[in-house]
Protein backbone atom coordinates (compact mmCIF):
# COMPACT_ATOMS: atom_id res chain seq x y z
CA UNK A 1 0.00 0.00 0.00
CA UNK A 2 1.64 3.49 -1.06
CA UNK A 3 0.77 6.33 0.91
CA UNK A 4 1.75 10.05 0.88
CA UNK A 5 1.72 12.84 3.45
CA UNK A 6 1.67 16.21 2.38
CA UNK A 7 0.04 20.04 3.57
CA UNK A 8 1.01 22.10 6.39
CA UNK A 9 -0.82 22.04 9.87
CA UNK A 10 -0.69 24.33 12.81
CA UNK A 11 -1.31 22.55 15.64
CA UNK A 12 -0.15 22.27 19.65
CA UNK A 13 1.79 20.32 22.07
CA UNK A 14 0.06 19.78 25.17
CA UNK A 15 1.49 20.20 28.94
CA UNK A 16 2.45 16.10 28.31
CA UNK A 17 4.37 16.61 25.47
CA UNK A 18 1.27 14.99 23.43
CA UNK A 19 0.65 16.10 19.71
CA UNK A 20 -2.86 15.12 18.34
CA UNK A 21 -2.17 13.88 14.74
CA UNK A 22 -4.28 15.86 12.28
CA UNK A 23 -7.73 13.75 11.52
CA UNK A 24 -7.02 13.59 8.19
CA UNK A 25 -3.83 11.35 9.16
CA UNK A 26 -5.18 9.39 12.19
CA UNK A 27 -6.83 6.20 9.81
CA UNK A 28 -4.08 5.81 7.25
CA UNK A 29 -1.81 5.62 9.91
CA UNK A 30 -3.65 3.22 11.74
CA UNK A 31 -4.77 0.92 8.94
CA UNK A 32 -0.79 1.20 7.13
CA UNK A 33 1.31 0.77 10.39
CA UNK A 34 -1.05 0.67 13.34
CA UNK A 35 -0.10 4.12 14.15
CA UNK A 36 3.34 2.77 15.20
CA UNK A 37 5.96 5.12 14.58
CA UNK A 38 9.60 6.49 14.66
CA UNK A 39 10.40 10.18 15.74
CA UNK A 40 14.44 11.44 14.72
CA UNK A 41 15.78 14.73 15.03
CA UNK A 42 16.51 16.32 11.38
CA UNK A 43 19.82 16.10 9.62
CA UNK A 44 19.56 19.78 8.38
CA UNK A 45 21.05 22.78 10.30
CA UNK A 46 17.67 23.90 10.80
CA UNK A 47 16.02 22.04 14.18
CA UNK A 48 13.19 20.07 13.31
CA UNK A 49 12.06 16.54 13.84
CA UNK A 50 11.54 13.89 11.73
CA UNK A 51 8.01 11.64 11.96
CA UNK A 52 7.71 8.52 9.77
CA UNK A 53 5.41 5.46 9.98
CA UNK A 54 7.47 2.71 11.17
CA UNK A 55 7.56 0.69 7.26
CA UNK A 56 8.98 4.18 6.00
CA UNK A 57 11.51 4.03 8.73
CA UNK A 58 12.90 0.65 8.09
CA UNK A 59 13.60 1.80 4.68
CA UNK A 60 14.91 4.86 5.63
CA UNK A 61 17.16 2.90 8.21
CA UNK A 62 18.52 0.70 5.51
CA UNK A 63 19.48 3.54 3.41
CA UNK A 64 21.38 4.69 6.10
CA UNK A 65 22.71 2.19 6.87
CA UNK A 66 24.26 1.49 3.30
CA UNK A 67 26.07 5.08 3.52
CA UNK A 68 29.88 4.38 3.92
CA UNK A 69 30.70 4.05 7.86
CA UNK A 70 34.67 5.22 7.27
CA UNK A 71 33.82 8.84 6.47
CA UNK A 72 33.73 11.07 10.19
CA UNK A 73 30.40 13.29 8.49
CA UNK A 74 28.87 10.75 7.64
CA UNK A 75 29.28 8.62 10.38
CA UNK A 76 28.25 11.83 12.84
CA UNK A 77 24.83 12.38 10.67
CA UNK A 78 23.87 8.79 11.37
CA UNK A 79 25.13 8.73 15.01
CA UNK A 80 22.69 12.12 15.32
CA UNK A 81 19.55 10.51 13.59
CA UNK A 82 20.04 6.99 14.70
CA UNK A 83 21.19 7.67 18.15
CA UNK A 84 17.94 10.35 18.64
CA UNK A 85 15.90 8.13 16.99
CA UNK A 86 12.28 6.96 19.69
CA UNK A 87 9.49 4.48 18.92
CA UNK A 88 6.13 6.18 19.35
CA UNK A 89 2.92 4.41 18.86
CA UNK A 90 -0.12 6.71 18.30
CA UNK A 91 -2.76 6.41 20.51
CA UNK A 92 -6.53 5.97 20.76
CA UNK A 93 -7.00 9.69 20.30
CA UNK A 94 -4.71 10.21 17.44
CA UNK A 95 -2.02 11.52 20.11
CA UNK A 96 1.75 10.81 19.95
CA UNK A 97 4.19 11.38 23.09
CA UNK A 98 7.31 12.99 22.32
CA UNK A 99 10.09 12.38 24.57
CA UNK A 100 11.58 15.69 26.12
CA UNK A 101 15.14 15.61 25.08
CA UNK A 102 13.32 15.18 21.59
CA UNK A 103 11.43 18.82 21.64
CA UNK A 104 14.21 20.38 23.43
CA UNK A 105 16.58 19.67 20.40
CA UNK A 106 13.61 20.91 17.88
CA UNK A 107 13.00 24.19 20.33
CA UNK A 108 9.23 22.78 20.30
CA UNK A 109 6.85 24.39 22.79
CA UNK A 110 2.71 25.14 22.76
CA UNK A 111 2.73 25.63 19.17
CA UNK A 112 3.88 23.44 16.40
CA UNK A 113 3.83 22.81 12.79
CA UNK A 114 3.80 19.69 10.88
CA UNK A 115 4.74 19.13 7.78
CA UNK A 116 3.90 16.31 4.86
CA UNK A 117 7.00 15.30 3.13
CA UNK A 118 5.50 12.45 1.09
CA UNK A 119 6.41 9.45 3.04
CA UNK A 120 7.02 11.32 6.25
CA UNK A 121 6.32 14.29 7.97
CA UNK A 122 8.78 17.11 9.31
CA UNK A 123 7.52 19.06 12.70
CA UNK A 124 8.66 22.14 13.54
CA UNK A 125 8.60 25.08 16.24
CA UNK A 126 5.81 27.49 14.59
CA UNK A 127 8.22 30.48 14.97
CA UNK A 128 11.30 28.62 13.43
CA UNK A 129 9.24 27.33 10.51
CA UNK A 130 7.96 30.45 10.13
CA UNK A 131 11.33 32.43 9.93
CA UNK A 132 12.46 29.30 7.57
CA UNK A 133 9.59 30.08 5.66
CA UNK A 134 10.26 33.73 5.00
CA UNK A 135 14.22 33.45 4.72
CA UNK A 136 13.61 31.79 1.35
CA UNK A 137 14.62 33.31 -1.44
CA UNK A 138 13.22 31.79 -5.09
CA UNK A 139 15.61 32.92 -7.45
CA UNK A 140 16.11 32.18 -10.83
CA UNK A 141 19.37 30.24 -9.81
CA UNK A 142 16.98 28.04 -7.72
CA UNK A 143 14.37 27.90 -10.52
CA UNK A 144 16.41 26.42 -12.76
CA UNK A 145 17.67 23.85 -10.18
CA UNK A 146 13.88 22.52 -9.57
CA UNK A 147 13.70 22.19 -12.86
CA UNK A 148 16.61 20.15 -13.81
CA UNK A 149 14.61 17.80 -11.56
CA UNK A 150 12.29 17.07 -14.44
Amino acid sequence: MAISFRGTSELSLDAKGRLAMPVRYRETLADFCGGDMVVAIGYAREKYLLVYPRPHWEIYQETLDAWPTYDPDVQMVKRMILGSASDIKMDGNGRILLSPVLRRHAGLEKEVVLIGQNQKFELWNQSTWDETREAMTWSLELAQKLESFG
